[in-house]
């Protein structure tokens, strides 16, 4: 489904005329399997979050490629309707002037699908992220912040993708409304075939909604292994990791 092959990412320091770069990611390469959740953690500064921004396609590898489905991800027509993500700051994902409906059919249109039945569909997707349908004339500013990530996740599964980017979705929300959010995303990818790439530095988050985990350290994979076997990574770093999170 999704496939990183070979990715390196550099960033020039002291800005865009000076001479030296600093290397963010270092031959990264991966799947994510159809209607497979894939976590990806790690500390702060790991390079998770600039891995994020190259399976979507919004910046270009150095090297190597991201395809999905044997597709660049940097063709627009690959992106449109079949990629979409949520992603930490809610508030600044959702336009200010746009209702709830609005903000919902916006990837809709975009990906160019028709409009007879758009306002049905609407309603529907709202009952499964469990909104009321009143819900659809709200402007951001009305929404809690749990209420305007489950929009956010409405318009990211409004086009049915084949994959969905959460980059650290659920960090900035309460602890109650976390777990609100995780058995959403939980029960959502139980219905279908989509495949969800979780990035997050939440082991426990990661351990609760994914299949595997990739443990990212400095740029690079440190490990990757099955959820259920969380408990006999190989590496110390990993161990250390994990350690710090949750018990095992």
């Amino acid at each position: 489904m999704l496939k990183a092959e070979g990715v390196d990412k550099s960033y020039r320091v002291g800005g865009m005329f000076a001479g030296s770069k600093r290397q963010v990611l270092h031959d990264v390469s991966f799947e994510c399997a159809r209607g497979e959740c894939l976590g990806i953690i790690g500390e702060s500064g790991s390079g998770k979050s600039t891995l994020g921004r190259l399976l979507l396609g919004i910046e270009k590898p150095d090297r190597g490629t991201v395809t999905l489905k044997g597709r660049n991800v940097m063709d627009r027509r690959t992106r449109a309707g079949a990629l979409s993500a949520v992603f930490q700051n809610y508030r600044s994902s959702l336009n200010p002037y746009f209702t709830v409906e609005q903000a919902i059919m916006e990837p809709m249109k975009a990906a160019r699908l028709a409009r007879d039945g758009m306002e049905e569909k609407i309603g529907e997707l709202l009952q499964l992220v469990g909104l009321p349908a009143g819900y659809r004339s709200k402007y951001p500013h009305e929404l809690s912040g749990g209420e305007a990530q489950r929009v956010c996740i409405a318009r990211a599964i409004s086009t049915e993708p084949g994959c969905i980017l959460l980059d650290e979705a659920v960090s900035s929300l309460d602890v109650s409304v976390q777990a609100q959010v995780l058995e959403l995303l939980r029960s959502l990818k139980e219905r279908g075939r989509t495949s969800y790439i979780f990035i997050t530095h939440d082991v426990q988050a990661a351990a609760y909604l994914c299949d595997r985990i990739m443990i990212f350290r400095d740029g690079r994979i440190e490990e990757t292994l099955e959820t259920s076997k969380l408990g006999s990574v190989r590496s110390a770093y990993a161990r250390k990791l994990l350690a710090s999170s949750i018990t095992i």
